[in-house]
């Protein structure tokens, strides 16, 4: 598997994807900045006038719910991108936090207009759920994966992937991947990612990157995102506490670690377990 994952990142540095990204305001320079870090490219086009036409030329599309003022252009983007057969991937933001954002989502799934689902425990279980789930953008503790219930939680999120037909990527300090059938369990990271705005963002970001380049192997490409994003935790962590430095510094160090990260380190650094 982790020769995989590595040639799933020399394949992306190689076909250099653009990723056309719908994507929150907050976040939105970090998540340009480590789609290139990864050998993307990016564009954050917001109009529902361009949408579609945008996401023509690009080979990934990244959907994030912190853009809900942008509902029209994610539809007719996604639309246009499984039309052509590009990877949508999906950032449910606070997804159980209000109407609205719940409604767009399950309006994407039901649509079948979703390829991957990137979120954390609570936002994933909101979408499965279909009702009220949280109240922000942070999981809540009951529903984080533990080691005590990671088989539970890889049942449930299962079930959910086989439903919805997409891969989905549950993020945390234990990340859980799947595509209904394979599960993925990958530990490692650093903690610092909790004390910076966007580091979910940036995965999201992230795995469209991987998804555009290898849209055939979206299990493996997604996988690779999580891969990377625990490692490169791990390295820029390292880095800061030897610098002294605080969490800004952090959020910097993340992103040059992607783009420096070769295929040999992510197969040294990473964890991974196949359910």
């Amino acid at each position: 598997m982790t020769d995989k994952l590595g040639q799933i990142l020399q394949h992306t540095a190689e076909v250099r994807p653009m990723v056309h990204s719908i994507t929150n305001n907050v976040t939105i320079n970090d998540c340009a900045n480590i789609i290139l870090a990864a050998g993307g490219t990016a564009i954050m086009a917001q109009d529902e006038r361009e949408a579609a036409e945008i996401t023509a030329h690009s080979d990934a599309l990244v959907l994030n719910m912190g853009a809900l003022r942008a509902q029209e252009a994610m539809l007719l983007a996604a639309r246009e991108a499984k039309r052509l057969g590009h990877p949508v991937v999906l950032d449910p933001v606070a997804a159980g936090a209000s109407h609205l954002r719940g409604e767009m989502c399950s309006r994407l799934l039901a649509d079948g207009l979703v390829s991957v689902i990137r979120g954390n425990a609570s936002e994933i279980r909101a979408l499965a759920a279909g009702e009220e789930h949280t109240s922000g953008v942070e999981a809540n503790a009951l529903d984080r994966v533990t080691e005590d219930n990671l088989a539970e939680s890889a049942a449930w999120l299962a079930a959910f992937s086989r439903k919805t037909n997409a891969v989905v990527l549950l993020s945390g300090a234990i990340d859980l991947i799947t595509d209904g059938t394979r599960t993925a369990v990958l530990r490692g990271g650093s903690a610092l990612m909790g004390r910076i705005t966007g580091a979910g963002c940036m995965l999201t970001s992230l795995t469209a990157v991987y998804c555009g380049a290898n849209p055939n192997t979206l299990f493996e490409a997604v996988t690779a995102a999580s891969g990377v994003m625990k490692v490169c935790g791990t390295l820029a962590e390292r880095r800061v506490r030897e610098e002294m430095e605080g969490t800004a510094s952090f959020r910097t160090r993340l992103i040059d670690a992607v783009s420096l990260l070769t295929a040999e380190q992510l197969a040294e650094g990473l964890r991974i377990q196949l359910l």
